[in-house]
């Protein structure tokens, strides 16, 4: 039975034991050291670790054999993504997840969104959404648990599908030719921390004016202040946001190469589409053309009641937005309407623990596929449940699920995921997922509302549970 999160807020601590009551005396670790005998089977093990990666000696061969690259439906995309040292798996993710569509409605032999373009406006309005907080709370101590998680979060990288949806539906979309890669959107590290730095120096003022008096209307303008020169320190390292844009694309031959000569002999020219002049909207609404809101988010959490809306309190991006929000399903329902997605031909955003079991040098995530317990001769057994309840495993990286190899009874055997960590050590930058795989740690799938039963719809309608901004995932 799955324990409530207001259950465990109301559980009271056992009274406290001595300060010495559980610490390693001397005589348990003189006992430790009469008792441990290293045996040849841990003496090889030592010999091998002293001198290789654990990871490498831990790679299950057997999960591997026979494991081939084919399945039965697949969403076609062109182009392989790469984040680099970036925390922005949910842009990709996102902006990957609509554009097979897009290469496909409008014949396009390749296409790629610009991240950046969207990570500039990420940066701003999470810069204003931190000093929206900071007014919120300004009266609360700087140890109150909400206001410290906040704090924590202030700038960094992180984020999820309806982050994506508030940005889009906000500032639109650009391709990538219109605002290009930098050096510091592609390697975050110190950008995000100098804006950190930066946000918490103007919040600190703001606090000092706050205890000396300052009225809101105040504070909002030393907020607008701070705010353009975070604005500037964007421009610099990121480049400015293209108001309008001219654009054009190479139209896919629908043979592609038929009639062509060796380049060298021959010369060659693109079929191109007229160029036009856009904004970011209205690119936007030409070649996206929906809104994002007719996603929703199904999510498989152990730890709560199936079946229930719950709202992650304060997961969100942008000030005024609304929090993930996602009803919560057993794993089986979550992978039959993502085989349903996907026989429709439509990608899916997704998100996973990416901390477990996953090989980058051959693009495969398999339950154990890094066999730790034969490795040192222990029993790691952990509950998908438990993970989440020990901070052992939760979302942390979002992928578009493409593709599913069914049986001949239509059960999954394994199911494919374009990544956006390039395609040099993984062929065209897709990932294997084995279902065992996909039913320990996949946690959550944003899938078109028309593939979603009725039944799991409606409670959408219903008031959503809250969870707080430190719960797990």
């Amino acid at each position: 039975m799955s324990t409530s999160t207001a259950s465990i807020a109301e559980a009271k601590s056992p009274e406290p034991e001595s300060p010495s009551a559980g610490d390693l005396s001397t005589d348990f670790i003189a006992g430790l050291r009469k008792s441990f005998r290293l045996v040849e089977a841990d003496r090889a093990r030592q010999n091998a670790v002293a001198h290789n990666e654990i990871e490498d000696l831990a790679l299950n061969h057997a999960a591997l054999a026979g494991q081939d690259r084919h399945f039965s439906h697949e969403v076609r995309s062109r182009g392989v993504t790469n984040q680099q040292k970036s925390g922005r798996c949910w842009m990709f993710a996102a902006l990957n997840t609509l554009r097979p569509h897009i290469i496909r409605e409008h014949g396009m032999e390749e296409f790629e969104f610009s991240v950046a373009y969207l990570q500039f406006w990420d940066k701003l309005e999470r810069a204003n959404l931190f000093f929206e907080e900071v007014i919120e709370f300004r009266d609360r101590d700087y140890l109150d648990r909400e206001w410290e998680c906040l704090n924590q979060r202030a700038i960094h990288d992180g984020g999820w599908w309806n982050y994506a949806a508030a940005l889009v539906g906000k500032y639109g979309a650009v391709p990538s030719e219109a605002m290009p890669e930098t050096k510091s959107s592609s390697n975050t590290a110190t950008l995000n921390k100098v804006l950190q730095r930066l946000v918490r120096s103007r919040a600190a003022r703001m606090l000092e004016r706050h205890a000396d008096g300052a009225v809101l209307e105040e504070l909002r303008e030393m907020k607008n202040g701070a705010l353009a020169e975070v604005y500037r320190l964007l421009v610099i390292s990121l480049g400015e946001p293209p108001g309008e844009f001219r654009w054009r694309y190479v139209i896919r031959p629908e043979v592609p190469g038929e009639n062509r000569k060796n380049d060298l002999e021959t010369a060659t020219t693109e079929t191109l589409s007229p160029e036009e002049t856009f904004t970011p909207m209205s690119f936007y609404q030409r070649f996206i053309g929906h809104s994002l809101d007719e996603f929703v988010c199904l999510y498989h959490d152990p730890k709560n009641e199936p079946g229930r809306h719950y709202l992650m309190d304060r997961a969100r991006n942008v000030a005024g937005g609304e929090c993930m929000g996602f009803v919560n399903v057993g794993i089986d329902t979550l992978k039959q309407v993502a085989i349903e997605s996907i026989l429709a031909n439509e990608s899916m955003w997704f998100a996973v623990n990416m901390g477990i079991d996953h090989s980058k040098k051959h693009g495969a995530m398999h339950d154990q596929l890094l066999d730790y317990e034969t490795l040192f001769g222990i029993d790691l057994t952990l509950s998908k449940a438990d993970r989440a309840r020990f901070h052992e495993g939760a979302s942390n990286h979002a992928m578009a699920l493409v593709g599913v190899d069914l049986d001949a009874d239509g059960q999954p055997r394994k199911w494919l995921a374009e990544n956006s960590w390039g395609k040099e050590e993984v062929e065209s930058g897709r990932w294997t997922l084995s279902d065992p795989w996909f039913d320990e740690h996949v946690y959550t799938i944003i899938v078109h509302r028309k593939h979603v039963p009725e039944a799991i719809l409606e409670r959408f309608n219903d008031e959503p549970v809250p969870l707080p901004a430190w719960y797990p995932g």
